[in-house]
């Protein structure tokens, strides 16, 4: 059966948004890739981004609500719960670690390492919610992942030493 114009309209803008702009089609390591390029974008923005938490806010929240809706097009097209080339979850994911840290390149630094470890590792219950499948299964897992790397940097803060280090 072939797809109406607004449907492939549709489909490709999902894969877009699902691939960030292709670069989840990365031969080697897509979600770092995925990652890395929120890391650059963010570095693109970082003045406004840390002058207004809440158009940053806003913007993990929009990437996040599209990121499921792409995921889930996608998922449905390839008949995969979880496409390896959707790393928008990826994105939204480095963007909460980031979220209120340290405007330094240490703290910049440990948040993407602490992402990426929580991405790969998938402690309780982030694995849980990986399971769910469709787009909210791709995003949500990648959100509690930035989640707690944004909550364990919250805690290295809270330590003067490391702190000290960190800023």
């Amino acid at each position: 059966m072939s797809l109406s114009p607004v449907r492939k309209i549709w489909r490709a803008l999902a894969y877009a948004v699902a691939t960030a702009l292709g670069l989840g089609y990365s031969p080697v390591a897509p979600g770092t890739v995925g990652a890395a390029a929120a890391v650059g974008i963010y570095l693109l923005f970082r003045d406004a981004l840390v002058a207004q938490p809440a158009l940053f806010g806003g913007i993990i929240l929009a990437v996040s609500l599209a990121g499921v809706l792409a995921a889930r097009e996608v998922s449905r097209a390839e008949n995969n719960p979880d496409p390896s080339h959707v790393v928008v979850d990826e994105v939204a994911g480095q963007w909460l670690a980031f979220f209120g840290a340290p405007d330094s390149w240490p703290a910049l630094l440990a948040a993407f390492l602490l992402f990426r470890l929580f991405d790969i590792w998938k402690p309780f219950p982030v694995r849980q919610v990986e399971r769910w499948g469709g787009g909210w299964g791709v995003m949500m897992d990648d959100i509690l992942a930035g989640l707690y790397a944004r909550l364990l940097l919250a805690g290295a803060l809270a330590v003067p030493a490391v702190r000290d280090w960190l800023v």
